[in-house]
């Protein structure tokens, strides 16, 4: 991650990231800890496949750890109450039609770290994110996405 890039959040984005770190630090620590000391019971921890799982479990709760310490330094709330909603933006929620199929689709922009697709949360530096950005209701926006073209009318914002 870029040290001095800054991460935008919203105050859902922000929530998730601190229960997710009090999930690790409290109940994933201790999870992991007592699976190495079961681990260790066994003996041998040269042909103990348990420990050296639950070293590798351990090594990566730590990394994501410190990964959700670092963002959380370093980041940007974006108040939804003061969104704009004449223009696409951080945060806002935007109805489109797509124009080839006919889909309305509805999607929320958020910053890169609380991105979800699948729940309709694209990033702000996605290529339809990106592309949405600063346009009006009305406006008729052509995004060059891998699949090729496609072209969007911006039918709402909303916060």
């Amino acid at each position: 991650m870029n040290k001095n890039k800054q991460t935008v959040l919203t105050n859902e984005g922000l929530k998730n990231l601190e229960d997710e770190l009090e999930e690790l630090k409290t109940k994933t620590r201790k999870n992991i800890a007592d699976k190495i000391k079961t681990a260790l019971s066994f003996g041998d921890l040269s042909e103990n496949s348990e420990y050296d799982e639950a070293k590798n479990e351990q090594a990566k709760v730590e990394a994501r750890i410190a990964q959700i310490e670092t963002i959380l330094k370093d980041v940007k709330i974006v108040d939804s109450s003061e969104l704009d909603n004449d223009i696409v933006c951080i945060g806002s929620k935007v109805k489109l039609n797509d124009l080839e199929f006919g889909d309305v689709v509805e999607y929320r922009i958020v910053g890169s770290t609380e991105a979800n697709p699948l729940n309709g949360k694209i990033s702000d530096e996605s290529p339809v994110g990106k592309a949405l950005l600063g346009h009006k209701v009305g406006e008729i926006v052509e995004i060059d996405t891998l699949s090729g073209i496609v072209k969007y009318e911006i039918l709402t914002i909303d916060r």
